[in-house]
């Protein structure tokens, strides 16, 4: 599959031009748009990234890319990917801990591009939804968790990067993910979920004849 991943990830840097803040997601895939973009800034490329882990920004660093902090300004699109695309562009993120500071930079820009290889396309979603908890009371934050049906797990010997725990949640059915999404953020010691609505502007798929591209319509 990473001849794919890279398929996708190397189509969607063709979008980077001069003078941009770009988003730098993380994960498996993305790291090739890193080190390309890493190339590019090489050669003369004007562009400042915002990461979205600790992970990202070391290989940011490592590739030669300015970095700088999110803040009020927005961005001009951000290259990420994703665990599971539904046939709506809702996303599930999280499967590299990132989730958080993923969502924030996704929502601070104008467009969102995810990268994947094409077994990530689902009709429904079937990935575990990762939970982002405050470790105070988790297993209190869990028990509310499995009120809801979900069965959560915590993922051992993870921290994330905002000092939080992550609660990965299998489920039998999701069957409407935007009400699930603004659920479970209203239960007291969710910092956030894995749930993408509305995100994603475009879905750039790595194939077996080549990447493929899916716009928000």
């Amino acid at each position: 599959m990473e001849e794919f991943k890279r398929s996708a990830a190397l189509h969607a840097v063709t979008t980077v031009r001069d003078g941009m803040r770009v988003g730098l997601g993380t994960g498996s895939t993305v790291r090739y748009a890193i080190e390309k973009i890493g190339e590019l800034v090489a050669e003369g490329l004007d562009i400042v990234g915002v990461a979205t882990s600790r992970d990202t920004e070391r290989r940011a660093a490592r590739a030669g890319i300015p970095l700088e902090e999110l803040d009020e300004r927005p961005l001009d699109l951000t290259i990420d990917g994703a665990d599971q695309v539904d046939p709506e562009m809702n996303l599930i993120k999280g499967g590299g801990g990132a989730l958080l500071r993923e969502k924030m930079v996704a929502r601070a820009s104008r467009r969102e591009i995810i990268v994947v290889d094409h077994t990530k396309m689902v009709e429904a979603f079937t990935f575990p939804l990762p939970v982002e908890v405050v470790p105070y009371g988790w297993k209190s934050t869990r028990a509310h968790l499995s009120a809801l049906g979900f069965r959560p797990e915590l993922r051992r010997s993870v921290v994330t990067d905002n000092g939080n725990y992550i609660l990965d949640c299998s489920y039998h059915r999701l069957e409407n993910p935007a009400e699930t999404e603004i659920e479970l953020n209203s239960i007291p010691g969710v910092v956030d979920n894995g749930l993408f609505i509305d995100l994603a502007t475009e879905v750039v798929v790595g194939t077996p004849s080549g990447a493929k591209t899916i716009r928000r319509q």
